[in-house]
């Protein structure tokens, strides 16, 4: 990985080593520039997990990811930078989804700091609207505006339990204390990246985690929350939709051809007007 065009890509100018300040500080920087999204799937294509090739896409496309390529990215961004960093296997509880660990989720942390060599950190740049900062890995509750989010231990491995914010698309995470590797989570990326079922198929979706609130692109539908409101707008048309992607999460695709941009737009169209049906219908 090219670390100096990856530190340029997440507006940083230089890093001096490893220490607790600088990882929040790249860990905020990732967080802000570099999106959850699932635009890319759209299409049906996939796309890579070996964090080298995801790393050349964000950088030449000014593209996203999801969990394992944004965590995958990071994880090999800090180790070149000078962190010990260890992968962990996942998975997120949802509105419909069970807590469960299946190597669905990807997840970070970070341990061997010289200036406070004891403390490990939970880190992850792919949780959509979840950390901004890193958080100490021990029961505690932390706040990172504009959420409020708990660590403790988790009651269905031996691990951790992160519970969101109940004003989150995620009901929680739980991951397991056992080291991963990257091959752990090849079956679920094979998955969630081409499956017509998966969840990133099903829903165009974007995430900025920023620091004082998150925007989300959900359909057609634009959400920022902040802590004392939800301010939402509707993407009507397709300038207005590609003009989010860009201004918002810096996502210009532009290495999609016309017919493409009109294809993606079309299923967020049709995934808005399903869940407008479905809301309608209650």
């Amino acid at each position: 990985m090219d670390t100096a065009a990856f530190l340029r890509r997440v507006g940083l100018t230089r890093h001096d080593g490893p220490s607790v300040e600088a990882l929040f500080e790249l860990h905020a920087a990732f967080a802000d520039t570099v999106p959850y999204e699932s635009v890319q799937y759209q299409l049906g294509r996939g796309g890579p997990l070996e964090p080298s090739a995801v790393a050349e896409r964000i950088l030449t496309r000014e593209a996203g990811g999801y969990c394992f390529q944004l965590n995958g990215v990071f994880a090999q961004f800090l180790t070149e930078l000078g962190y010990q960093v260890t992968m962990h296997r996942g998975g997120v509880q949802t509105m419909t989804r069970l807590a469960r660990v299946d190597a669905s989720h990807m997840v970070l942390t970070v341990h061997g700091l010289d200036d406070d060599p004891q403390k490990a950190w939970l880190v992850d740049v792919g949780l959509g609207d979840g950390l901004f900062s890193p958080m100490p890995l021990a029961a505690g509750m932390a706040r990172q505006t504009p959420f409020e989010l708990r660590l403790r231990p988790s009651e269905i491995v031996d691990g951790w339990r992160l519970d969101h914010d109940p004003r989150s698309t995620l009901a929680g995470m739980d991951f397991e204390s056992a080291q991963a590797t990257l091959a752990a989570f090849e079956d679920q990326h094979a998955y969630l990246s081409v499956a017509p079922d998966s969840p990133f198929l099903r829903l165009c979706a974007a995430y900025r985690r920023k620091a004082g609130s998150v925007v989300i692109l959900r359909s057609l539908s634009l959400i920022e929350t902040f802590d004392d409101r939800i301010d939402s707008t509707l993407l009507e048309t397709p300038a207005d939709f590609y003009a989010a992607l860009n201004d918002i999460f810096g996502l210009p695709c532009s290495h999609l051809s016309p017919a493409e941009r009109d294809q993606i737009f079309a299923r967020a169209h049709t995934q808005y007007e399903a869940w407008l049906a479905a809301q309608n219908a209650n």
